[in-house]
């Protein structure tokens, strides 16, 4: 666990002055201002005072490792039964709400990772505000503070676009904070930007960022900056909006329903964008490859005493055992029971489809013939990172805060004298214990016993492996599949024991190849249901049942038999997806206060 006084975030108004007196002679620190009063205009005055504010903002990236609903929980890599807005999401019910909200409890309104029409722009208004006070105090911070702040909350800015853009498309661009006393209504009501605008604001901003050098490339564990923006967190997320917008939805010509606002797609086709994304993210490999490179322990990247490693490029900064701070996605996820006790709400269940698309140890796919498989024998001679990131029937289990190893099993045992307090699955979805047969082991904190703020483990939100994907599937779709494309991928599959893939890849296998890589390699860190999204795979993966493993004894009143493993599809709900899905609503409340801003198509 990190010290919390290293952490910056701990720098808003009230926390921030006691960690600065710390260094300060007695004396000093009775002449010192009290900071938690600051006003407009001593706020600026220093670069201390500054750093309150700016750090503030920081604090306004949503803590994920604390939300109650995962994006991937909008995804067929995840089976979830809890009454949650993805439980109405997955059978095609989404409607714009009245008002802006990210409740999740039996929500109709989609998914929001943290962010509503309302919170985004409360956000963006303090950058801009932030922004706005830097430059008309200037001359109180020194050239090189000025220029590394200013860049750090244009990123923020960029950032918090992003994240909102990938989910609603085009939005209002606001580079100053809006006031009503001094603007007009016409500057008020600023209309809704186009999808193209939106995305050439974002990359434009991330661009400049990037050219003007003023950030540093990456930081390291221990550094006292660790947490701020960086020049390699400006270029990855540039590259991944590129590669977003890229992608089949955007990119056709053809929306996905009419848009004849050019709100959620591109007016005109451009197949010379996947060029765009393949560049940004090869210049990423090209000028800071040594910087960042691939962590060589996988299972261990998001280990809390591994932050900043080397591969580590964009995280949110969390404090363990402080209010309001620390995190509790230990509580939310692996297994129900651990060595006989009710540990945690067993959120976190892998589905079968997303068990079958790891490989075998030798590289083969499950469905290959020759690969070794065995449909009665599952989980034997898998890839390591099948035992890295999933918890099987009679997977040992171990964590460091654990006094002793425990073996989880799923399976259905009818001779257990207590089958409510075992891990064995759960297909009415009637409790905690897992609905899928499988439970999640990636992401969890070894270090941390489940329990509420108990866990110090940033949230990991851009990482070089991704960089590599991201290059490679651009590359293969701009060129097709030539050597640095196969160099991109094999990297990613060689730190986890697998073979190289076989040579003369046709550009179609290479892209069913690249994408297997991405879902396995990503898995659980919410990507799947941007990648579902872009990629115009919704429909398909959402639209059907996902499947469970229901493990059975031919022989139930003693177990006597030989058990059978047998893959099923859920049946709590019944999957429907519907094509205004792809993108999330505007409540409807903005929309009544600002006609400036149409509603996505479908609503």
């Amino acid at each position: 666990m990190k010290s919390t006084i290293t952490k910056f975030y701990r720098t808003a108004i009230g926390i921030v002055p006691i960690l600065l007196f710390l260094s300060c002679s007695t004396e000093d620190f009775l002449e010192n201002e009290n900071k938690s009063k600051l006003t407009d205009q001593t706020q600026w005055q220093s670069e201390g005072n500054a750093d309150i504010f700016v750090n503030d903002v920081y604090s306004e990236i949503p803590r994920i490792c604390t939300l109650a609903e995962q994006l991937d929980y909008y995804t067929d890599d995840y089976n979830i039964s809890h009454y949650y807005t993805a439980s109405n999401w997955r059978q095609g019910i989404c409607q714009a709400p009245a008002t802006s909200t990210t409740g999740v409890w039996g929500g109709t309104h989609g998914p929001t990772n943290g962010y509503s029409w309302e919170t985004f722009f409360q956000k963006v208004r303090k950058c801009n505000t932030g922004i706005k006070e830097l430059e008309a105090n200037k001359d109180n911070f020194s050239e090189e503070y000025y220029n590394q702040r200013i860049d750090e909350l244009r990123f923020l800015r960029a950032y918090f676009y992003s994240e909102f853009f990938m989910h609603v498309g085009g939005l209002p661009i606001l580079t100053e904070p809006l006031d009503r006393n001094t603007m007009t209504e016409e500057e008020l009501l600023t209309p809704r930007a186009t999808f193209e605008e939106t995305f050439n604001f974002i990359t434009g901003e991330l661009g400049s960022i990037v050219d003007n050098g003023h950030l540093e490339i990456k930081y390291n564990s221990g550094d006292p900056d660790a947490g701020r923006a960086t020049l390699g967190a400006a270029l990855a997320l540039k590259g991944w909006i590129e590669l977003f917008a890229a992608s089949p939805l955007f990119n056709s010509g053809s929306p996905y329903l009419p848009d004849p606002g050019n709100f959620v797609h591109f007016a005109t086709p451009d197949v010379g964008r996947w060029a765009t994304a393949a560049a940004t993210n090869k210049k990423f490999i090209d000028e800071y490859e040594g910087i960042y490179e691939l962590f060589d322990d996988l299972p261990n990247l998001w280990r809390a005493s591994n932050e900043y490693n080397s591969e580590v490029i964009w995280d949110r900064q969390i404090v363990a055992n402080v209010g309001g701070m620390g995190s509790n996605y230990e509580r939310r996820g692996g297994p129900t029971y651990v060595l006989g006790e009710y540990l945690t709400w067993g959120n976190y269940n892998p589905t079968q489809e997303i068990v079958d698309q790891f490989a075998m140890a030798n590289g083969k796919p499950i469905t290959d013939p020759t690969s070794g498989y065995d449909p009665q024998n599952p989980y034997a001679n898998r890839e390591k990172r099948f035992y890295d990131f999933i918890v099987y029937d009679g997977a040992p289990y171990k964590l460091d805060w654990m006094p002793e190893q425990d073996t989880i099993y799923t399976r259905i045992d009818e001779t257990y004298a207590n089958p409510d307090k075992t891990n064995q699955i759960d297909l009415a979805g009637s409790s905690d214990v897992g609905d899928s047969g499988y439970y999640q082991k990636k992401r969890l904190n070894p270090d941390a016993a489940p329990g509420n703020d108990a866990s110090g483990q940033n949230d990991l939100l851009y990482r070089y492996a991704e960089v590599l994907l991201n290059y490679a599937e651009a590359q293969n779709e701009a060129v097709g599949p030539d050597q640095t494309v196969y160099d991109a991928i094999n990297k990613i599959r060689n730190r986890s024991d697998l073979p190289d893939l076989p040579a003369g890849l046709s550009q179609d296998e290479m892209r069913k190849a690249i994408h297997t890589e991405r879902r396995v390699e990503l898995c659980f860190e919410n990507k799947r249901y941007y990648d579902n999204k872009r990629l115009m795979q919704q429909e398909e993966t959402m639209g059907v049942a996902r499947h469970n493993m229901v493990i059975r004894n031919t022989v139930p009143s003693d177990n006597s038999g030989v058990w059978t493993y047998s893959v099923e599809p859920e049946v709590k709900y019944t999957a429907k997806f519907e094509p205004r899905q792809y993108m999330s609503p505007i409540p409807q409340n903005v929309i009544d206060q600002n006609p400036n801003i149409p509603q996505n198509p479908g609503y």
